[in-house]
């Protein structure tokens, strides 16, 4: 089986938007890799600011956090340490990215989409992994490994879809997993506040899954799901 890459830029992003598609993709016995642009230490940390945490220490909580959540995925895990609130674009991150590429050479990447109003960090995230894609593919491009094919890249669910121009386009069935992803959510204390929404949120999308789906396909009564969004077209030889 091939490879997931997903590219997250903060440490708990991963965890509530894909954390689905991951379990599903080793519980076949593919590999995973998540890549952690930053730690979300400035923006998404507030208690630890509260509690009087420094700079260092929270990112260390935060680290301790991400890497648990991806053990309980059964997922591989690097953090670059870029930097939030902003994550500024650079060349050199985006070629770091490259060698990630290069070394994992993806069959499907996860991103950020490329709108959302409320943090800038995501979509400056979504327009470096995609740039890195591309450069990962070009023959003379100077990094290790073999240039990359095409991997389709999805987008995963934003936290307000309504105000990011995020329309899910499929919908994927990860109820055999949901509790891995639950028990993923749950070693992110730093932003417990979430755990329920992104449970509900699962919840609605099993039930428009099941609508989609069709009547015969026999899915459970609690199905869950996750949304996600395709950049580059399906290529195929059959239509379904």
């Amino acid at each position: 089986m091939g490879s997931l890459l997903v590219i997250s830029a903060h440490a708990g992003d991963f965890v509530w938007r894909a954390a689905g598609a991951i379990a599903l993709a080793t519980s076949r016995g593919a590999r995973a890799k998540v890549l952690c642009l930053t730690f979300g230490e400035r923006g998404e940390s507030a208690k630890a600011w509260r509690e009087g945490k420094t700079l260092e220490e929270i990112k260390d909580i935060r680290r301790a956090e991400a890497a648990a959540a991806a053990e309980a995925l059964g997922a591989e895990i690097e953090f670059l340490d870029a930097g939030d609130y902003p994550l500024l674009e650079s060349p050199e991150l985006v070629d770091r990215i490259v060698h990630v590429y290069r070394e994992v050479d993806p069959s499907v990447v996860l991103t950020h989409p490329l709108e959302d109003p409320y943090n800038q960090d995501h979509p400056a995230a979504g327009r470096m992994a995609l740039q890195a894609r591309v450069l990962a593919q070009a023959i003379g491009y100077d990094a290790p490994g073999e240039p990359l094919g095409a991997p389709p890249v999805f987008f995963f669910e934003p936290h307000q879809p309504e105000q990011c121009g995020f329309k899910p386009d499929v919908l994927l069935d990860i109820t055999p997993v949901f509790d891995t992803k639950r028990k993923a959510m749950e070693c992110l204390p730093a932003q417990q506040h979430m755990w329920d929404y992104y449970t509900d949120l699962a919840k609605r999308r099993g039930v428009q899954l099941k609508r989609n789906a069709g009547p015969n396909l026999g899915l459970p009564h609690t199905t869950m799901g996750e949304a996600y969004m395709r950049l580059y077209p399906q290529v195929t030889d059959t239509l379904a």
